[in-house]
């Protein structure tokens, strides 16, 4: 793959090299200084302060020295030039991703549940009793991505569904949120979970109308089963690594965000760098305490790294922060909300309010102490009280201590209350904090579930991009794949459209008066996701000194229909002025 790939960047560069003299005007002399790319005859989505575009750009030495009009810009061609003619396709700046678990080791090693064909239960049976058969008897079957949201019965799976295709094999499937899984009787049974099994602290046990386990796990409670899956190998994991990182260039991607790592992933990083795989900007967030007392462990392994904006790599790999939890899952309804939760839209989920992944005022501690050390934090937050938690958290730590420019996020932070919203508005003025690192796909990806358990009033405060706009408020997309597919073209359409995936309740349940337009969206995925991984005096708008992290498309951004955002296709990727993709010799 990788050999392939070089020769056909290598064809595109020769022949670009062979015909610079010849695409420069008649009579025109090449401008000092000499640029060692062109880039000529497209749109050019700058994502500048003032948005404007242009048709053409230079790179030096992996930077942007010019941009402007392709007459401009020729003048920079000389002789030893690598000129790439657009011929009238877009360029933007190379997209990031701020939440995304950077692999797709998931995909190719175990049962891949992701995919929009999984549209029953018996699909879901059909796949794992494909592996069974490719397995011995006592060997365990690992799967991911199956959403009841998406299934016609509109319901979990469980381990009497897993049990007529699995009676010899421990299964273990992951809810495609990774906030639940199913395990079915053969593991329950080798883990020991019975009726007479507690709910472990901040997790929950499915159970039937009888109170037997139904072999739903939700949070902490996934851990009776997890605990005895046996991990990915290391070999495993960077396979996973290696195959996202060219699948994201693939998409026109150049940056991610990758949150809760552990020494292994990093190492693996670390290594892929050394040897030249690493396309990716990685910006990495290692996994943060549940316990106080903890802390100092976690705080010694970020210690141990440079700081933002230092990194290894020139911009490459940054040992960013920490990653904190402060509830579950909207998918789940273990998200700490302030009302019950719903179901089914209009029904109530009474007396499930969801609940803190961990006690409050320990999370309160830690990250004080986190932020007191200097150190970048975002927390997972998705219920609404959770948020408030989160926010005021920040506001006290940064009140106490104002350090400006650490950053802090709020990672998902689905349906903000009113209060968070000034809170977060009033950080970002004040101390350079308090972002939501959102996913818009959300509302399209688990649309279907999530519309069904917010309910009509809180749905529509989903993503609240509109708000943000209107309060100042700069927010930073992703995926938080492989809850929702990665590729960010994705999240370019669902924040304007905010349509769901089946309809389920209505195609927009989430209601359009949250939409944004393309231009907003686009900057949520540069300039502003940039802000979010240290690095947008580097990447995130095309400008004169900044390092040429672009994406050529085969359409105008701008100026395509809503609907046919979904279907944008990357042509060439660029990391650092190297072509890290082609899709053809342009």
């Amino acid at each position: 793959m990788r050999t392939r790939r070089a020769l056909l960047i290598g064809a595109v560069i020769a022949a670009t090299i062979a015909s610079a003299a010849a695409r420069r005007p008649a009579g025109a002399q090449p401008a000092a200084p000499v640029a060692d790319m062109v880039l000529v005859n497209g749109t050019v989505l700058t994502v500048d302060a003032t948005d404007s575009v242009a048709e053409a750009i230079a790179i030096t030495g992996g930077r942007i020295v010019a941009v402007g009009t392709t007459a401009q810009i020729r003048l920079r061609a000389g002789s030893a030039t690598q000129v790439i003619d657009l011929r009238g396709r877009t360029v933007t700046p190379g997209l990031i991703d701020t939440h995304v678990h950077f692999s797709e080791a998931e995909v190719l090693f175990n049962v891949n549940l992701s995919d929009a064909d999984v549209r029953k239960i018996e699909d879901v049976l059909a796949r794992v009793r494909d592996r069974v058969a490719k397995s011995k008897p006592g060997d365990w079957i690992r799967g991911s991505g199956w959403d009841e949201g998406k299934l016609a019965e509109r319901r979990y799976v469980t381990a009497a569904d897993l049990d007529t295709v699995a009676p010899n094999n421990p299964v273990w499937l992951m809810q495609t949120t990774g906030h639940y899984g199913v395990a079915n009787s053969y593991a329950l049974k080798m883990s020991e979970v019975t009726n007479d099994t507690k709910d472990p602290p901040a997790g929950t046990i499915d159970r039937d109308a009888q109170g037997r386990p139904t072999g739903v796990l939700k949070e902490a409670a996934m851990n009776l089963v997890s605990r005895h899956v046996p991990a990915l190998t290391r070999d495993q994991q960077r396979a996973g690594i290696v195959r996202i990182v060219e699948d994201f260039n693939k998409e026109g991607m150049t940056g991610a965000k990758d949150p809760g790592i552990g020494q292994t992933k990093w190492d693996i990083y670390e290594e892929l760098l050394k040897e030249g795989w690493l396309t990716v900007r990685m910006f990495a967030l290692w996994s943060g305490a549940r316990r106080v007392e903890d802390n100092a462990a976690v705080l010694a392994r970020v210690n141990s790294h440079p700081r933002p904006t230092a990194s290894t790599g020139d911009g490459m790999l940054v040992s960013g922060g920490v990653k904190m939890f402060m509830d579950g899952s909207g998918g789940a309804r273990t998200a700490w909300m302030h009302d019950d939760w719903n179901r089914n839209s209009t029904e109530q989920d009474t007396g499930n309010r969801g609940y803190p992944a961990m006690a409050p005022d320990a999370y309160r501690a830690i990250v004080t102490a986190l932020h007191d050390a200097g150190v970048h934090v975002a927390t997972h937050a998705i219920g609404d009280r959770a948020i408030d938690w989160v926010v005021d958290s920040y506001e006290a730590m940064l009140t106490a201590k104002p350090t400006r420019g650490l950053r802090h996020a709020i990672i998902h932070d689905n349906t903000p209350t009113d209060h968070a919203i000034e809170v977060m508005a009033r950080l970002q003025r004040n101390f350079d904090a308090g972002y939501p690192e959102s996913q818009a796909p959300f509302a399209w990806w688990l649309g279907d579930n999530y519309a069904g358990n917010l309910g009509p009033a809180r749905a529509a405060r989903l993503n609240p991009f509109h708000t943000y706009v209107s309060k100042g408020i700069r927010w930073a997309g992703g995926s938080d794949y492989s809850v929702t597919p990665f590729p960010a073209r994705y999240g370019l359409w669902a924040s304007v459209a905010r349509q769901t995936l089946n309809g389920t309740y209505g195609a927009t349940p989430f209601g359009t008066q949250e939409s944004v337009d393309v231009k907003t969206a686009l900057r949520s995925y540069t300039a502003w996701a940039a802000h979010q991984i240290f690095l947008d005096d580097r990447v995130g708008s095309i400008e004169v000194g900044k390092d040429a992290d672009l994406a050529v498309w085969d359409r105008n951004l701008y100026t395509v229909a809503t609907a046919a955002l979904k279907d944008l296709r990357c042509e060439m990727t660029f990391v650092r002025g190297k072509i890290v993709y082609t899709a053809r010799p342009l």
